[in-house]
């Protein structure tokens, strides 16, 4: 079910990398957070800057080339960066250092949920490594909050994947 909140998505590292105009639905409990994702073209406005293509030439457009370009929605309005694929090796390790990081910024409250729920979240995305692309905010710090993007059973548009403890409420 999914909860209206006011979240800028800011994750501990200061990058945006989420907003409430995106919906996202809890799974994991409450681990992981679920976003749909969606391509969609940039660029490619008509502008009418008024000239007269008939008195100008023949019509056709002259070496003017479309400069569109497709982009999926949430890796471009927050200018996520892409990274290597991790193995499962380094997968491992690069959780377990993040959740050492993460886990003191966190209240006691959320730490014994995170704690508890934590092993599930990274056995749900284990067997999707393979097929997840892995996405770190703007300022590609080190201990940046992961993103993680895959497409569902046979689906055009990826799904991607957030902990949803890396992220905090930020008031608009």
């Amino acid at each position: 079910k999914n909860k209206l909140l006011k979240i800028s998505g800011e994750s501990i590292s200061g990058d945006e990398l989420l907003s409430d105009s995106f919906p996202y639905t809890e799974i994991e409990n409450g681990i992981l957070w679920e976003v749909q994702g969606k391509w969609t073209t940039l660029g490619s406005v008509d502008v009418n800057i008024g000239a007269n293509p008939s008195a100008e030439g023949d019509g056709e457009d002259e070496g003017v080339d479309d400069q569109s370009v497709k982009v999926v929605d949430i890796v471009d309005t927050f200018r996520l960066q892409e990274q290597p694929p991790f193995d499962k090796k380094l997968f491992i390790a690069h959780v377990k250092k993040y959740i050492k990081n993460l886990t003191p910024k966190l209240t006691e409250e959320e730490q014994a949920v995170f704690k508890k729920h934590v092993e599930g979240a990274i056995k749900y995305l284990l067997p999707k490594l393979s097929d997840l692309q892995f996405f770190v905010g703007e300022g590609m710090h080190e201990d940046s909050s992961l993103v993680f993007a895959y497409y569902k059973d046979g689906a055009t548009n990826p799904t991607f994947l957030y902990f949803a403890h890396g992220l905090k409420e930020v008031k608009c």
